[in-house]
């Protein structure tokens, strides 16, 4: 009889940090069961703004979406976990990398499940375009 207390291996710790993390709920499903490929861009558009914004250092706004991709479906309950990867920098405007994995309650591989590229434009208290500073490092 195995007992509770058995040595098992640490997770790996991931090499990157997500920006976000979430957990799929009943709510965020279509008639089928599966997680609204709406609700990933959501989660998807959060991330991207939320990197857009450090990197702008204020407001940012989605300007465009470009390449989603629909890898594999997000089920009730896993774990999906979005990075954010700046990829170029203009005056104004930024592109930046987005993709999600998920992950089952009960396990710790993940599995791509959808990647997108996001246009950002950094805004002033006008909702004007803005310049952003040209020497942004990602901690």
């Amino acid at each position: 009889m195995a007992t509770c207390d058995a040595p098992r291996e640490p997770p790996r710790q991931a090499l990157r940090e997500p920006m976000i993390r979430v957990i799929a709920m009943p709510a965020d499903t279509n008639p089928s069961g599966d997680i609204f490929g709406g609700w990933l861009m959501a989660q998807m558009d959060l991330a991207a703004g939320n990197m857009a914004m450090r990197v702008a250092e204020g407001r940012c706004v989605t300007v465009a979406v470009d390449a989603m991709a629909f890898l594999a479906p997000v089920h009730v309950g896993d774990e999906v976990s979005f990075y954010a990867d700046l990829i170029s920098m203009g005056r104004t405007s930024m592109k930046i990398s987005v993709e999600a994995e998920r992950r089952t309650r009960f396990q710790t591989a993940t599995v791509p499940v959808t990647k997108a590229v996001f246009t950002f434009v950094a805004i002033d208290e006008d909702r004007k375009p803005r310049p952003i500073r040209q020497d942004f490092t990602r901690p």
